[in-house]
């Protein structure tokens, strides 16, 4: 049924089995390395929820920008202490909340990691426990920095052992048999025609484009110049 074909371009099903269990053994393992530490404060978790999000872009979109280790770490990080000046600053709780989400936005854009569990965690520093409000700026550093910096961590190793680049190397581009139908001025021009963003990097447009002309140049023929 086509209700459920993948989302994702290149999704299959073996890949997201895999990252099924990349995201068991990451959060598990995240859980138990962040429990064996020193408490970290009164009222305050092992793990914050914002973490399972990070975990379904690390194990099952690893070669996403917006899963990249510095885009996990620093979004997360950056953006809970976005979160903790809003509560500070703003006595109105709705007005804290929503100032605390869109401000992580603009950061984590200024900062180049952009990490949609970055709102999740700036919320929680608003909306969070007693716990976490009387942590303060440190929430962000424990648990936030410490459950971050070992799911990346955890994630490397996980996607070493079972064959995937992460952090991502963008693919090689193919040599190019003939002249290039469609160049990087062209894939600008469209981008910023289209007004969007996409969920990939730029370089690996680049390349899924020059693979597509290769195919097609193989089945449907050379090619004779532009037009």
């Amino acid at each position: 049924m086509s209700f459920f074909k993948p989302l994702l371009a290149g999704a299959t099903l073996p890949g997201r089995l895999i990252a099924c269990v990349g995201a068991v053994i990451g959060i598990g393992l995240t859980i138990i390395v962040c429990g064996g530490l020193p408490p970290l404060g009164p009222d305050l978790p092992i793990i914050v929820a914002p973490l399972g999000a990070s975990a379904v872009l690390v194990f099952a979109v690893p070669a996403s920008p917006l899963a990249q280790p510095w885009s996990v770490v620093g979004g997360n990080v950056l953006s809970t202490l976005v979160g903790v000046a809003a509560f500070q600053a703003i006595p109105s709780l709705p007005l804290a909340a929503g100032c605390a989400v869109g401000g992580a936005i603009l950061v984590m854009s200024l900062a180049r990691c952009l990490h949609p569990p970055g709102g999740a965690a700036a919320l929680t520093a608003v909306i969070g426990s007693q716990g976490i409000h009387a942590a303060g700026f440190a929430f962000a550093f424990a648990p936030v920095a410490i459950n971050s910096i070992a799911l990346v961590a955890i994630g490397m190793a996980f996607h070493r052992a079972t064959g995937r680049s992460y952090p991502h190397e963008p693919a090689v581009m193919p040599p190019a048999a003939s002249p290039a139908l469609i160049g990087p001025e062209d894939v600008d021009a469209a981008l910023e025609e289209m007004h969007e963003s996409f969920d990939i990097a730029r370089e690996d447009l680049d390349t899924l484009l020059a693979h597509a002309e290769r195919h097609a140049r193989a089945r449907t023929g050379p090619v004779r110049g532009k037009r």
